[in-house]
């Protein structure tokens, strides 16, 4: 079931979604492989580094009165050993070369520990 709906997501990205994936996708981040909408236990998670082990959320304003469950959903991934950037959907749109640094950074940080 999992894999159904990553794919039906894969299927209808948002436009901040598609503008984060053309920068993540084949390898033209530091040359990390990223996934899109890979099912990580019982989450989908938007983006996903395993080799570094960083997953990255686009969040629209849905997550704004889902606070408690995003931090629940964090948890869980941290628990399993990843990192967690959360990211607006504007921030995305409006400062994509911002998230990409930062995202850049976060992957560096993963590779001196």
């Amino acid at each position: 079931m999992a894999n159904e709906t990553a794919r039906a997501l894969r299927a209808r990205p948002t436009d901040a979604e598609r503008k984060l994936w053309a920068v993540l996708r084949n390898k033209q981040l530091g040359g990390y492989r990223f996934r899109r909408q890979p099912p990580i236990g019982r989450y989908i998670a938007d983006f996903v580094c395993f080799e570094r082990k960083l997953v990255v959320e686009v969040d629209g304003g849905q997550h704004a009165t889902d606070k408690d469950r995003d931090a629940a959903r964090t948890a869980c991934l941290e628990s399993q050993g990843f990192r967690v950037l959360r990211f607006w959907n504007n921030e995305v749109l409006g400062n994509t070369d911002g998230v990409a640094q930062t995202i850049c950074k976060a992957l560096e940080e993963s590779r001196e520990r």
